[in-house]
């Protein structure tokens, strides 16, 4: 059960990290690499900002690594949290919002269509500054009713 409450616990926590990184580093110190994602119309299969999932894969790595060599240990269900973030940050994020594969392009969900709203309006400022909506999978619940 504790390894359950650890993994679901890490899992919420990451989109506070994600807000975080998103507003203060990608927008802030590593915009370098952030700038290109906000391009329209970006030509290459691969962008700058996808730095940030390598960033985001070390330390879980790292942790499944020691998670494992400690027989399973809370550290395991750390990365299997960050983990499955990623894996639903890339399914929202590349999938459903940016199409960069086309498997999800015509959803009538309102929960999905309220993130692609939410990730539009982050969109629509071109420079670092003046940004909003800095979560994924948690936005304000006004992309909903719109």
């Amino acid at each position: 059960m504790i390894s359950f409450l650890i993994f679901l616990g890490v899992f919420l926590f990451m989109e506070c990290v994600t807000w975080l990184t998103h507003k203060y580093v990608m927008h802030g110190l590593m915009w370098y690499f952030h700038a290109d994602h906000h391009q329209p119309k970006y030509d290459h299969a691969f962008e700058r900002n996808d730095i940030f999932f390598v960033i985001f894969a070390v330390p879980s790595i790292v942790l499944f690594y020691f998670g494992v060599q400690g027989g399973f240990n809370y550290l395991f269900f750390i990365a299997c949290g960050v983990t499955l973030y990623g894996i639903c940050y890339f399914l929202i994020h590349d999938v459903l919002i940016h199409q960069r594969f086309k498997w999800f392009k015509n959803t009538k969900n309102k929960y999905l269509i309220g993130l692609r709203k939410a990730h539009k309006i982050h969109h629509k400022h071109l420079g670092k500054e003046e940004g909003e909506c800095f979560g994924m999978l948690f936005v304000p619940f006004k992309y909903y009713k719109m």
